[in-house]
């Protein structure tokens, strides 16, 4: 079943002499529960394009559908929410809040909409995690693939319709980087969380049901691999 839709979008940053079209018309679509790599030299264009799927940037033109719906209907502010509910945003920096502890920053997102936090999912994060007995470790108090997780687990934590990571290991040593990819792999499968991974990793391609490689703000190559 298809659940994300991207349709001739491009994204031009600039006007007249400096205009930079950093994505040109690129079209593809997701079913849930895929796992996609995308892949592109740096400049190419595939981060631009991430930002623009998890509505954290608005294109030129075309558009991006999230189960059925142009999530570029939605205000400034709406988009804020479907951020904060319909998708999880996994970076290479963890963007962790310093003064709040592991638990405070996995349900940050549940909290600024003033909902209740569904402890048993929260339970089940942290066990999958590997960070139960540190909820209420600070950032500062953790290794980066333990903040990283941290970051995991706080874009999971509303159970979103897609997993969005920008290059999510590259901060990490080679032990860690392959120990959150399995994580994030983990959820793919056993949650049949949709799950679109940024990389320049080799590795982590091979791991991807997919992979769409991006050249030049252009989809040059779309390869299904399962």
């Amino acid at each position: 079943m298809n659940i994300l839709s991207v349709e001739h979008l491009t994204k031009v940053y600039g006007t007249g002499d400096t205009a930079v079209r950093a994505l040109d018309d690129v079209s593809f679509t997701v079913d849930a529960g895929e796992f996609i790599a995308i892949i592109g030299s740096s400049g190419s264009g595939k981060s631009t394009l991430l930002h623009l799927m998890g509505g954290v940037d608005r294109p030129t033109s075309g558009t991006v559908k999230l189960q059925g719906q142009d999530i570029f209907e939605r205000s400034d502010e709406q988009l804020a929410v479907f951020r904060r509910r319909e998708v999880g945003l996994v970076y290479q920096f963890y963007n962790l809040i310093p003064v709040l502890d592991v638990v405070e920053n996995m349900t940050l997102p549940v909290q600024m909409d003033g909902r209740s936090i569904n402890q048993k999912r929260l339970g089940m994060l942290l066990r999958a995690l590997g960070l139960t007995g540190r909820e209420h470790y600070l950032p500062n108090q953790l290794s980066g693939g333990q903040q990283q997780r941290v970051a995991i687990g706080r874009a999971l934590m509303n159970a979103p319709a897609v997993v969005l990571a920008d290059e999510p290991t590259g901060n990490l040593d080679s032990k860690n980087s392959a120990e959150i990819m399995q994580l994030l792999r983990d959820s793919n499968r056993q949650l049949k969380q949709t799950l679109i991974v940024i990389t320049h990793d080799e590795d982590i391609a091979l791991m991807a049901d997919r992979v769409i490689a991006i050249e030049d703000g252009r989809l040059a190559r779309d390869e299904r691999r399962r």
